[in-house]
């Protein structure tokens, strides 16, 4: 493990991500870890990352050489994404992630595999717009009336709800069958599931609710 803290992390993407972005994420996750090119985001933005971690493909040599030798962590194997090498090696009560969608299709896809594939670390994934989360086992959330709750199940996984426009009790949920985009809250909402398989995507205004939610959860699924 290369990244110890008992606070939320902010960790920060190769996409674009602007300063309000940074400033929002830090409010809450006041350490800073880099994947990979992330470096250069970070420190364009005047902020300097405690660790650098990635197999160091697209930092910049001026990034490595404005860091100090200790807080660079390079992985050099190709059968992860910079994002996974990342959070499989923070350990921390939440994971903020930014500069992970918005730019490539494919990377935002890759991590999203890699939420399921890493349920027990609890992780945000905050864009410009949106933001996505991997569900606990159970979850309530203060929403106001009428905020959109999408939910995208990665695997075969059923549900059970309360203060959801279109409960989801009683259905099978799977990416090759239903889903449950575009549903909407009647105030707070309640979910509870049977696998680590249900991405939550939320307006990006529900950030702050977000983080108490997950830090206030104490129904987590195992792992390490």
């Amino acid at each position: 493990m290369i990244v110890h803290a008992s606070e939320p992390v902010t960790l920060i993407g190769g996409a674009a991500v602007t300063k309000t972005r940074i400033e929002r994420a830090l409010s809450l996750g006041p350490q800073v870890v880099a994947a990979d090119s992330g470096a250069d985001a970070a420190l364009a933005h005047g902020v300097e990352p405690a660790a650098v971690i990635g197999d160091f493909d697209s930092v910049s040599e001026a990034a490595q050489r404005a860091l100090p030798a200790e807080a660079l962590h390079h992985i050099a194997e190709q059968d992860s994404t910079d994002f996974e090498k990342c959070l499989r090696n923070i350990r921390a009560p939440l994971v903020i992630g930014i500069g992970f969608s918005g730019d490539r299709l494919d990377h935002a896809l890759a991590a999203y595999n890699t939420l399921v594939r890493f349920p027990a670390r609890r992780c945000i994934l905050l864009g410009a717009e949106e933001l996505v989360f991997l569900a606990p086992p159970s979850i309530s959330l203060d929403l106001p009336p009428e905020t959109r709750v999408s939910l995208f199940p990665m695997g075969a996984v059923e549900g059970v709800s309360d203060g959801l426009e279109w409960p989801i009790n009683g259905l099978n949920f799977a990416p090759d069958g239903r889903v449950g985009t575009s549903n909407l809250s009647t105030g707070t909402v309640h979910m509870s599931f049977t696998a680590p398989k249900m991405l939550v995507i939320l307006p990006e205004q529900s950030f702050e609710t977000v983080v108490r939610s997950l830090m206030g959860t104490t129904a987590l699924w195992p792992g390490g």
